[in-house]
């Protein structure tokens, strides 16, 4: 709390005196999760200066502002970030900020089409990424956030977005293909939280997380003791660890499984919260799921 405090402080100093002028002519673009920062970079390219607040592996749920955060937030014009509390420590500090852009790219997606959920504080899931039609609205978002700020270069913006959209597409298309060899009962999604349900109602997957959609919260010796029991029962072949996560729980479930006399392999790392490494495929939006489709579905098959 009191670095909370701290952080809001220092914000609240640096506001007063903030010159807002952009660099360059270029906008000054800061962004929350990794996702966002790639997607703000492929719409924006040269013609904005983005820098991203979290880094690959970075969990968003426990993500705290630091004080190395403060001057790229008060240097920032338009602040993008997920919404539905995905970054709930963060809220205080975007809330602090009033006289600053603050986009939440949720914002431009129908509720009524979200997932509902009784135990998160939104209550909605937050992991809207997986949904690549969701992105694509997001995409056109951005672009015409981007555009209001600079219109100067509207039609550039546009362009790129209309760029990305097709990629997209092209994305969305090789991911059914992909799916489509593995067999429906095959297609159960068990990792260490619910960060793939948009995911699993875009391919007729049955997804379960052990943790629930927010890794605030912990798995306990019962939810590990019931999803062992699943596994036995639908026969999975393996489970999943996630970038983000500590993999222990992970570990735990899987040893669960072996003391009842069966085997579920651990499949591999996916990434979920977080894209891979910058300058890696995984570092991309595109190449974190085409990664993710390919290891779900070698690892059940």
């Amino acid at each position: 709390m009191k670095r909370i405090i701290l952080i809001l402080t220092i914000i609240s100093v640096f506001l007063g005196c903030k010159n807002n002028k952009k660099d360059n002519g270029k906008l000054n673009v800061v962004t929350t999760t990794t996702m966002i920062t790639d997607l703000v970079r492929n719409i924006g390219d040269t013609l904005v200066n983005v820098q991203g607040l979290m880094g690959s592996g970075v969990d968003p749920h426990l993500y705290k502002a630091s004080e190395g955060d403060v001057s790229k937030l008060v240097n920032a014009d338009i602040i993008f970030y997920n919404g539905l509390h995905l970054e709930g420590k963060l809220v205080e500090v975007f809330e602090k900020m009033k006289n600053k852009k603050t986009v939440a790219v949720s914002y431009i997606l129908d509720k009524n089409t979200l997932i509902g959920s009784d135990y998160f504080a939104s209550n909605y899931d937050p992991h809207i990424w997986f949904n690549i039609d969701y992105w694509k609205q997001a995409t056109e978002y951005v672009v015409s956030i981007l555009s209001e700020e600079a219109p100067d270069k509207k039609e550039l913006f546009t362009a790129n977005g209309e760029a990305y959209l097709t990629k997209l597409d092209v994305l969305k298309h090789k991911v059914e293909n992909a799916i489509s060899s593995l067999p429906k009962d095959q297609r159960i999604l068990i990792t260490a939280h619910d960060a793939f349900n948009y995911f699993g109602k875009s391919f007729n997957f049955e997804v379960v997380g052990l943790q629930g959609l927010s890794t605030a919260t912990e798995a306990g010796v019962q939810d590990v003791q019931n999803l062992s029991k699943f596994i036995i029962e639908k026969k999975v072949k393996a489970i999943f660890v996630e970038s983000s996560v500590p993999k222990r729980t992970i570990e735990a479930l899987q040893a669960a499984v072996k003391s009842k006399n069966h085997e579920v392999i651990i499949g591999g790392t996916l990434y979920s919260d977080a894209l891979g490494d910058a300058g890696t495929v995984e570092g991309t939006y595109i190449g974190m799921y085409e990664y993710n489709v390919r290891t779900i579905v070698e690892a059940l098959r």
